[in-house]
């Protein structure tokens, strides 16, 4: 019988005297010659590797603050001033004469000189320390933007010990003093007055689309996310990675968000910004620039004598980048408990346990009681975290610390005083639309039927913005090459 040379009969499969794995017979997706006529499949694993953990960022302004339906474009709230009489860039001529600036344009309207005759002063020389006590002899506005107050020291026949630059001076009110049977006809009426701030909501959107025959594929791999989809349908990854990036963003655009200003051109577009926190604390609050807690208590020390002089709250979080939260454990780590205050725990009902379970640690210092914990957002790569690398100065922002108080503030909707976060989110609401975050579905595919579109599409939209109350009481560790 005449020897018959056996040819593959599934194109590339040759057989083999064994059942064994060789290059010869084994499936390979990748070159795309093969095909699922032949004798092995490979080993398939079947679920994501998670290489990058939990992705997603949001979750801080729900530790530090709420959110409250407003129904109007802008939110307005009044923030009190301080309480007693001073002036900063105060000029002296040497003698007897103090002049400080009324308004930058004549008529703004924008300071009132309300020192009286007869008020005692307290005139303080910043540079070296220096101070005299006065007495006010007489207290005219000279011009529209300009007051000369006429003094007499105390202790002293002139002003001669202070410094005569221009605006090198500060003073303020500690009192009065009269003589018998005069008249107070002279005494100026101190009204009352506050600051006004304000912020717009932005609308922000997000969609998904996938066509009807698509979303019957089934995959080899089993998706999962964090927000809790699995499946072998690959769309519901992408739906479910769609929700959780707009959810992201519901936080990052408040936090990063920049009102439309200075010589930007959108404005005449109609796009207006919204103020986030960090614009707000770089406006009204406090910034310190290239802070070094290695550095050691000196420089931490400086942010207390900051906040003394602010609202002197006495709870903070400090949510930093990794290198900013090594530097605290490390200027900590040789520090006694004892002899400097220990740790407390008052923001979390005084439990340790719970603290620890928010990822926080504490630390007192001086009257302040201080929480520490790692910003995700500053962190990662594909946001804030993306120029930490080796030889990157960094993204600008090393940390935040955020006050733990509230205000008292009265509410429209309840129509009764309540106490807010000093950090909190708006959004647009009423009796016909909640904006907070809606989602919905549109096209004929996935158990929406409202048009003759073969496909699927996942809407999400939200109007929003952050109120950063008594944005003094914060402050902002920013970086800089």
């Amino acid at each position: 019988m005449a020897t018959v040379a056996v040819a593959p009969e599934y194109g590339s499969i040759k057989p083999s005297q064994k059942q064994q794995l060789l290059e010869s017979n084994y499936l390979d997706f990748t070159n795309g010659t093969n095909d699922f006529a032949q004798q092995y499949l490979p080993e398939i694993y079947e679920a994501e590797v998670e290489r990058y953990g939990n992705r997603t960022l949001s979750g801080f302004l729900r530790m530090v603050g709420a959110e409250m339906p407003m129904t109007s474009d802008q939110v307005v709230w009044s923030e009190q001033n301080r309480l007693h009489i001073a002036y900063n860039d105060v000029t002296s001529n040497g003698t007897n004469e103090l002049t400080f600036a009324l308004n930058a344009t004549a008529g703004a309207g924008l300071v009132q000189n309300v020192i009286s005759k007869n008020q005692t002063l307290v005139v303080i020389d910043p540079a070296t320390g220096a101070d005299v006590k006065v007495f006010v002899t007489d207290s005219v506005d000279t011009t529209a933007i300009l007051a000369t107050i006429t003094v007499k020291p105390y202790t002293a026949a002139d002003l001669s010990a202070l410094s005569t630059a221009a605006g090198a001076l500060k003073i303020f009110v500690y009192g009065s003093e009269y003589k018998k049977g005069t008249r107070d006809g002279d005494i100026k009426s101190v009204t009352p007055s506050f600051t006004q701030y304000s912020n717009s909501p932005i609308i922000i959107k997000e969609k998904y689309s996938i066509s009807g025959s698509d979303t019957a594929q089934i995959g080899w791999v089993e998706v999962a996310t964090e927000a809790g989809a699995s499946g072998f349908l690959w769309y519901l990854k992408a739906e479910s990675e769609t929700r959780l990036r707009f959810e992201d963003y519901l936080e990052m655009s408040v936090v990063e968000g920049e009102l439309v200003s200075g010589g930007s051109t959108l404005g005449a577009e109609g796009i207006k910004g919204t103020e986030g926190l960090f614009a707000a604390v770089q406006a009204r609050g406090n910034v310190m620039n290239n802070f070094d807690p290695v550095g050691g208590l000196g420089s931490f020390d400086n942010i207390l004598k900051n906040l003394d002089t602010q609202g002197a709250i006495e709870e903070n979080m400090l949510f930093l980048n990794r290198a900013t939260s090594l530097g605290f454990d490390d200027m900590l780590a040789d520090l006694s408990a004892g002899a400097n205050g220990g740790t407390a725990y008052g923001l979390f009902e005084n439990s340790e346990e719970m603290a620890l379970n928010l990822g926080f640690t504490g630390f007192r210092r001086g009257s302040y009681d201080f929480y520490k914990t790692d910003w995700k957002y500053l962190n990662d790569a594909s946001t804030r975290g993306a120029t930490n690398g080796a030889g990157e100065v960094g993204s600008g922002i090393d940390g935040i610390l955020v006050p733990a108080g509230t205000s008292t503030v009265y509410d429209q909707i309840l129509g009764t005083n309540i106490r807010r976060p000093f950090l909190h989110v708006r959004y647009r609401a009423s009796q016909a639309d909640d904006r907070r975050m809606k989602s919905w579905l549109t096209g004929s595919v996935g158990g929406a039927y409202t048009s003759d579109l073969d496909a699927m599409e996942v809407h999400f939209l939200s109007e929003r913005c952050l109120v950063a109350q008594a944005a003094n009481n914060f402050v902002l560790f920013t970086a800089s090459a």
